[in-house]
């Protein structure tokens, strides 16, 4: 048995109440709440709702890759006939993620209270994206709620992917970078003092690289060390809170029209726009809708700014591949591409074709300039050791030199 609460609104008075009513289930609280000629307004479950806590645990947030795959087993188990809060109740049992766990079981309750699953997939952003909300409601509004989530799970994999191979790419030159900075500071630190001692009692006056590294040594062991780290951690705290506000729109057009980088981050953004577009407008989501929804998830404001002068373009009665055409940050073919797209009625189609080329662009793309970037930081690696090295012996040759 346990114990529910309820708001329900009579029948003959229209009175709106509140209560609490002990069953073996749902189904049952809601018969006997239908029998006595109440219209029920919200049931939950009081016990599963004093355990449910926050959306995350510990403030964790639920990774894209355990939504990809919920989306894909929810599919499979809708299309084998199972009812949806069936569902809910194997794939809060079985998922991995603690944090999800407790998302879906209280998405279960407010399915098992009259809630839509949408409405209750919406209660949780920081779990499932507007995407996500807006094909769940696409496709119970179509009666295809399978194959929706199919295609959500594979447009969530296809982002992952794309992830996947950029990270892979840059973990080499990363990992150099990093190294060249632990080996030039432990050098500052532990190794240039005891040479400065050295020289200091041989009173020979130090060559410029010598006397540079010594001065950036004393800074270090000093008051001014930790005084310019905290300078340093503040002004990335400020930069970062800067491009994340009123920054964003300026850093994001300042990437795209950078050199080398740029041109990757171009790719990028059209890969995730024409992807997310091509998966809601084949999901039946309405144009204006999925125009909204793209601005939001595309993860640059210099591209939101053109995809929403599209969304009012289209508002006026014009055609969408209009205002792509007009922006210079749209390549020609994503513009043509979309105007043949909107003529042949195929337009989720040909989305999908540019977003799969774009892919393939980037990868290609970021393993060419990881391929360039290992010997260069090989050489930078082995230049900054050399002119640390030289700069701790070259006064011992000067003094060799003297003495001859």
């Amino acid at each position: 048995m346990a114990t529910y609460t309820y708001q329900v609104r009579d029948k003959k008075s229209g009175k709106v109440t509140k209560g609490k009513i002990t069953a073996e289930n749902v189904t049952l609280v809601k018969e006997r709440l239908v029998a006595s000629d109440q219209v029920i307004l919200q049931i939950r479950e009081q016990s599963k709702l004093a355990d449910m806590g926050n959306l995350n645990i510990g403030g964790k947030k639920v990774k894209r890759k355990d939504v990809a795959i919920f989306a894909r087993q929810f599919a499979t188990m809708i299309e084998a006939g199972l009812p949806i809060t069936k569902c809910l109740t194997i794939l809060s049992a079985q998922t991995d993620s603690a944090a999800l766990k407790n998302v879906i079981a209280q998405i279960s309750l407010d399915v098992e209270s009259g809630s839509s699953l949408s409405d209750a997939v919406a209660k949780h952003p920081k779990a499932f994206p507007k995407i996500f909300v807006s094909m769940v409601r696409a496709g119970e509004v179509g009666g295809v709620l399978d194959v929706v989530l199919v295609r959500v799970a594979d447009h969530f994999e296809s982002e992952l992917a794309l992830r996947g191979k950029i990270k892979s790419a840059i973990t080499y030159p990363v990992a150099m970078g990093v190294l060249v900075f632990i080996i030039a500071l432990a050098m500052l630190i532990f190794i240039v003092p005891t040479f400065q001692k050295m020289f200091s009692d041989m009173g020979a006056k130090l060559p410029a690289i010598t006397a540079v590294m010594i001065m950036i040594s004393d800074a270090l062991l000093s008051w001014k060390g930790p005084a310019a780290a905290v300078v340093l951690v503040f002004a990335i705290w400020s930069f970062n809170k800067w491009k994340r506000g009123s920054g964003a729109f300026a850093w994001d057009t300042f990437m795209l029209n950078m050199p080398v980088i740029g041109p990757i981050a171009k790719k990028m953004a059209m890969s995730r726009f024409t992807r997310t577009f091509s998966t809601l407008v084949s999901a039946g989501v309405p144009m204006l809708t999925s125009l909204d929804i793209v601005a939001d998830t595309s993860g640059n404001e210099a591209i939101a700014k053109v995809v929403i002068e599209a969304k009012e373009s289209v508002k006026e009665g014009n055609l969408l591949a209009k205002p792509f055409s007009e922006s210079k940050l749209f390549p020609s073919m994503v513009s043509q591409m979309i105007a043949v797209g909107e003529e042949t009625g195929s337009l989720d189609v040909m989305l999908s074709k540019i977003a799969d080329f774009y892919d393939e662009e980037v990868s290609s793309e970021v393993a060419s300039l990881t391929s360039t970037l290992e010997p260069v930081m090989m050489a930078l690696l082995g230049g900054v050791v050399g002119t640390m090295v030289i700069g701790l012996y070259l006064p011992m040759f000067q003094m060799v030199t003297i003495i001859k």
